[in-house]
């Protein structure tokens, strides 16, 4: 019988190999399930038991963000997109506020992710256990590096919580029983912060750097994954939300209880230690960045962390191409509004409400800025072997009760790039799809943000914007500045900085965090109704470009700014102190 038992594991450590598809999460490890003996055996030299565990604990941990909220992006709770289907999508309840501390909304993952807590934990204290023959590239013991991934992962998910919920219980490397005292209160905001931190830099150097990446390492955690986990964490923990403006001023659960200046420069170093590290740089293409594998080393030079979801397929593009590409398929889930299109400039870095972009309202997509042919679909853009339409009674927006578009735009980003595909019907061929948390744009970005806070507009973070616009195909001019003002203040290069992170990170889950974390959430939701155009052929074959309001978006302040603890975890657990006016 455990014979069997140890070829089953061999088989299912073979079957999780990040080069192979990603499976279904489990409720617990493989290992846990089959006794933590046999998962973390001393006679097992080659540690295949412990693997197996450990790869199923990433899966418990990360997530595919590709239309992950109930068919859509997150980004579609936020004013860059709304969901097309009809009636009242799971994201749109978080749009709207129609969630509570009984109806938690369909991004609460408090009990998810405690559950991966305790198995990385269990991970953490068990591997000492086993032997493990293997060596690093670099001649250091391997099972230090699994153990620090392990604490990676714990790290991770305790700062997804954070961001949710405020500070959270931290248990350290206890591993509880039912039997246990589970009435733990909540640790502080700044407790929490300390203990990634902390975390981050006590693993990093045990972690594989990303030249020992290889296609059987590819997707495990690197040094560079704790060093962007860290820089991230001191971001968040610097900006406005938790730093001089907590929601409830005297309450250390949501936040610092004072503000100070230095956390913005510690955010600030720990991105320019990545940098400085020189591990990673931009990709040339904007678009390879999503639809290229590091594997081997060298292949894709930008993304630092990430979830591999599987072999090249196309998912992504059928579920969000435009509707009517009926043989190839696109199910068009998600709209971006007329507000994040808005937001991309003109292909000499102008915004399109300056003179010097010439935007002209009744040709609105020639002479833009290159990622929002990468970014949306706009009536016009070409796909597979035609235009895309999006007018009324176009291919692409029937009208009748298919789902389509509600703003005349479809996502673009993440797909390969077939424009040229000139097959009949038009198919796709397989892309990779791999979610990315973490990519060196981002860090850049983190860096201009965090330093401009410190001590305002500098060359350091104008560089940082003309690497990205550069990159981007923004056209230069004699200065070679891309179209980014010159002589900013501070004020000004918040705005330019913020603006520059929502076009170049769209659909990548950070529009929605950020607009908490700078705490004009309120504002953005509140403000206006999102908005889409209403695209109008007339017989002549003239279009005509109307507004239109898509959706009423609601946020209650200062109550929606963090998620509410879910009541059961409330009920059960008379410490447990719930998030202000929950």
């Amino acid at each position: 019988m455990k014979q069997f038992l140890y070829i089953t594991i061999v088989l299912c450590f073979v079957g999780c190999l990040f080069s192979a598809c990603r499976k279904t999460y489990e409720t617990v490890p493989l290992g846990q399930q089959i006794t933590l003996d046999l998962a973390f055996d001393p006679r097992d030299s080659l540690g295949k038991q412990a693997m197996t565990y450990l790869l199923t604990t990433y899966q418990q941990t990360f997530y595919n963000g590709h239309n992950r909220i109930g068919g859509n992006y997150l980004d579609a709770a936020s004013d860059d997109a709304v969901a097309s289907a009809s009636g009242i999508p799971a994201v749109q309840t978080i749009s709207t506020g129609g969630y509570s501390a009984t109806q938690t909304n369909a991004d609460d993952v408090w009990a998810r992710f405690y559950t991966a807590i305790r198995n990385a934990t269990v991970f953490i204290v068990y591997i000492n256990r086993v032997p493990m023959i293997e060596k690093l590239p670099n001649g250091q013991p391997a099972r230090a590096a699994y153990r620090s991934e392990a604490r990676f992962l714990r790290a991770w998910l305790y700062f997804q919580l954070v961001k949710r919920y405020g500070g959270v219980p931290l248990l350290g490397d206890s591993i509880r029983q039912i039997t246990d005292n589970v009435q733990l209160p909540r640790n502080t905001f700044n407790e929490c912060v300390n203990y990634i931190v902390s975390e981050c830099d006590n693993i990093k150097d045990s972690l594989r750097t990303a030249a020992m990446v290889n296609s059987n390492t590819y997707g495990r955690i690197t040094k560079g994954a704790a060093m962007a986990l860290k820089a991230e964490v001191l971001l968040y923990a610097a900006s406005p939300l938790f730093n001089g403006g907590n929601i409830e001023p005297a309450n250390a659960l949501t936040g610092y209880t004072n503000y100070d200046v230095n956390r913005w420069k510690l955010a600030a170093d720990a991105a320019k230690a990545i940098i400085d590290d020189g591990a990673y740089k931009l990709m040339p293409n904007f678009n390879d960045v999503f639809t290229t594998q590091a594997a081997p080393v060298g292949a894709n030079t930008e993304i630092i962390c990430w979830m591999q979801t599987g072999t090249p397929a196309n998912g992504v593009e059928s579920n969000n191409a435009p509707v009517g590409f009926t043989s190839a398929g696109g199910n068009g889930a998600t709209s971006p509004t007329q507000n994040l299109v808005d937001a991309f400039p003109s292909d000499s870095g102008y915004a399109i409400t300056d003179a010097a972009a010439h935007y002209n309202v009744n040709d609105p997509y020639v002479h833009r800025d290159p990622r929002l042919e990468l970014t949306v679909f706009h009536n016009g853009s070409l796909w597979l072997n035609r235009r895309v339409q999006t007018y009324n009674g176009g291919l692409d927006k029937p009208g009748g009760t298919v789902q389509q578009t509600k703003t005349s735009y479809y996502m673009r980003k993440f797909m390969g790039a077939f424009e040229n595909v000139s097959n009949n019907p038009p198919s796709y061929s397989g892309t990779y799809h791999d979610w990315v948390y973490y990519r060196y744009a981002g860090v850049l970005l983190n860096y201009a943000e965090a330093l401009n806070e410190f001590s305002g507009p500098s060359s350091e973070v104008y560089n940082v914007l003309y690497a990205l616009r550069k990159r981007a195909g923004i056209l230069t001019d004699a200065g070679n500045t891309y179209g980014v003002p010159q002589g900013m203040h501070q004020q000004a290069m918040r705005n330019f900085i913020r603006n520059e992170r929502r076009i170049e990170m769209a659909f990548e889950e950070q529009r929605y965090w950020d607009i908490r974390r700078w705490k004009i959430a309120a504002q953005v939701y509140n403000s206006a109704p999102l908005r889409g155009l209403d695209l109008q052929l007339s017989s002549g074959g003239q279009l005509f470009y109307n507004p239109v309001q898509v959706l009423k978006t609601v946020f209650r302040d200062p109550q929606m700014y963090l998620y509410p603890v879910p009541y059961s975890e409330v009920i059960k657990n008379n410490q447990m102190q719930q998030n202000p006016q929950w």
